[in-house]
């Protein structure tokens, strides 16, 4: 079993409130089930089941349950009912303090309300304690997939809103190593010489920080995996703060680099939701961990980089460090022969500028796994959106003196051109999904708080799980301008 993460969820407590969840087209039905008082009191408050409306029903020891509103945007009718996560996202600090509460059936989907509740109760807490515990909820029976989806998540937060001098290199490769001894996975640490040999590209971006880089490498099997099931290849990039190297970044856009690891982030808490439902496949999970500093042993501006694939990169830029990181990692995958790799990287300020915070790029070679991936991102609220790896745009990346350049040499197309980069290490007939994310909420959210966020993660598991195993993975329903 996995280490414990701290939830807003509690034990079976039979003195639990209840909590009712209802949209408007149902809020007759449920007026006609409650007691007399409550349902006077109800209608004194002029109660509408507006979203995130919320009611508290006074009884004889003063409070006997809760009503919240779901808005007209729900349908009681889909299957499952389509409620966000979101819906119960801000009620942990709402409800009163030291209250515990239980989920009364209704309209919605209680792995969805267990979800919401959870992620909105988070706070990072390792420096300073919330102003208030939050209150809890008991989950339902059925909802162990919505519990262990929080748990990933709510890890990938910790690591993202860790401050740089606090996560490294060596405490981000520990970080998975404690991952896999959870679940029983093997963790293998590449660092110093055989780095250098086996991810030299990855070693020269950390070459001018203090901290040596290394690469974690993690690899678990389901219970039911035997030596030929499927192998899902996940490569995460782990800059633990990034300050450009030579091509110094400003001083603004310097502040959130401590997010610059988000992919690496996002990958470990998918591998935690993927070994938590143990599908019958076989895992294998990269991590470069590594600093983008300036120093006099740094990579510079039209420096000649070798690779693991054995091409040769011109530094364009040196703040292009995390395709170098990756190009490595997925060459690496690549040898293995993976059923799929999946990189994931707060690549470039190009996709956000076209997609905005909320919406993680997706580029692949795979039209049929671009397509359970989003898919996936709709079942569990967990949205991604494609971009096309446009190949055209592929000349930008030529260089004089080296096999290819790690920008191109214009400002169009960010995000493309990154990815067509990163193609380049991608073996013939490997499917390969890459992923451009923010990993971060610009400001608080019902469910979202402010900070580190783990975009994409539930979407990788749950397609992982519906692709091989079926409707079980990482999905919360019962039957959430810079380089790089």
């Amino acid at each position: 079993m996995s280490a414990p993460v701290a939830l807003a969820l509690a034990d079976d407590a039979p003195a639990a409130l209840p909590l009712y969840a209802v949209s408007p087209a149902d809020l007759a039905a449920l007026r006609e089930s409650l007691p007399e008082t409550a349902r006077r009191y109800l209608d004194a408050t002029d109660f509408s089941a507006k979203a995130q409306q919320l009611v508290l029903l006074p009884g004889a020891a003063g409070l006997s349950g809760a009503v919240l509103g779901l808005g007209d945007s729900v349908s009681a009718a889909a299957i499952p009912p389509d409620t966000p996560p979101w819906a119960f996202g801000d009620l942990a600090f709402r409800l009163p303090e030291g209250t515990v509460w239980r989920l009364v059936p209704g309209g919605y989907d209680p792995g969805r309300a267990v979800l919401g509740f959870a992620l909105g109760a988070y706070r990072f807490s390792a420096f300073k304690p919330p102003s208030r515990p939050p209150a809890r909820l008991v989950p339902p029976a059925g909802t162990e997939s919505a519990r262990a989806a929080a748990e990933a998540v709510i890890m990938a937060r910790d690591l993202v809103n860790m401050p740089a001098n606090h996560l490294g290199p060596a405490e981000l490769a520990d970080a998975v190593s404690a991952l896999g001894k959870g679940f029983g996975a093997s963790v293998e640490i590449v660092a110093d010489d055989a780095l250098d040999a086996g991810y030299p590209a990855l070693a020269a971006v950390g070459r001018g920080a203090a901290r040596a880089p290394r690469v974690a490498i993690l690899r678990w099997a389901g219970s039911g995996a035997g030596p030929d099931a499927p192998l899902i290849a996940l490569c995460g990039k782990g800059v633990c703060f990034d300050s450009g190297g030579y091509d110094l970044k400003p001083s603004a856009a310097m502040l959130r680099m401590k997010k610059d690891m988000g992919g690496a982030a996002v990958v470990m808490a998918a591998a935690r939701m993927i070994m938590a439902a143990d599908p019958p496949v076989r895992l294998v999970l990269r991590v470069g961990c590594v600093e983008n500093s300036v120093s006099g042993q740094a990579m510079r501006p039209l420096d000649v980089l070798a690779t693991r694939k054995g091409l040769t990169v011109e530094i364009g830029n040196t703040d292009a460090e995390g395709r170098l990181v990756l190009a490595d990692l997925l060459a690496a995958a690549c040898e293995e022969t993976p059923s799929l790799i999946i990189d994931c990287a707060t690549l470039t300020g190009a996709a956000r500028a076209a997609l905005g915070p909320d919406l993680p790029a997706l580029f692949s070679n795979d039209q049929a796994w671009a397509e359970r991936l989003i898919d996936a991102g709709k079942t569990c609220c967990d949205p991604l959106w494609q971009l096309p790896l446009w190949a055209d745009y592929g000349i930008w990346l030529g260089s004089p003196v080296a096999d290819l350049n790690n920008i191109a040499g214009n400002t169009h197309g960010g995000a493309v051109v990154a990815a067509l980069f990163l193609e380049r290490f991608i073996a013939t007939g490997v499917p390969w999904v890459h992923i451009d994310l923010y990993a971060w909420n610009d400001a608080t959210r019902p469910g979202r708080p402010e900070g580190g966020e783990a975009q994409a993660a539930r979407a990788i598991a749950t397609a992982v799980g519906l692709r091989f195993s079926g409707p079980a993975t990482g999905d919360q329903t019962t039957g959430d301008q810079k380089k790089d």
